[in-house]
């Protein structure tokens, strides 16, 4: 087993928590900025990049707060989760990101992370 490093990223975005919910635990949502494509069956989701298939699992969720999957081919306990969080003063919306990565892979990790969500703020309508 390979011991991974956990990271956490945070991203200011100009969105209702229902909104960008809809973009992080559907299917469609995800198709949107995450992947080329998306299909899921229960708990199960297929992620497709330029044709390759990845397939991870849904472990939990809470509507308008999180999601949190772990992909079916890791041997270890380390999951992605995408967690919304509202400030409760200035009512600004931030995408927390939780992920684990090869000690040497965390700069590309986090790189690969700012640039989906980029495209997310992109689809949103948020700078």
């Amino acid at each position: 087993m390979n011991d991974k490093v956990k990271f956490e990223l945070e991203f200011v975005i100009q969105s209702s928590p229902q909104l960008l919910y809809q973009y992080l635990a559907t299917p469609s949502g995800l198709s949107e900025w995450f992947a080329d494509n998306v299909n899921s069956r229960g708990e199960k989701f297929v992620f497709i990049w330029d044709g390759s298939e990845e397939e991870a699992s849904l472990l939990k969720k809470k509507t308008d707060e999180f999601v949190r999957f772990a992909w079916n081919h890791n041997e270890d306990d380390s999951f992605f989760e995408m967690k919304i969080i509202v400030d409760e003063i200035t009512k600004d919306v931030s995408l927390f990101i939780t992920d684990f990565a090869e000690e040497d892979e965390v700069d590309e990790s986090k790189m690969l992370w700012t640039n989906q969500v980029a495209d997310l703020k992109q689809v949103l309508g948020s700078t």
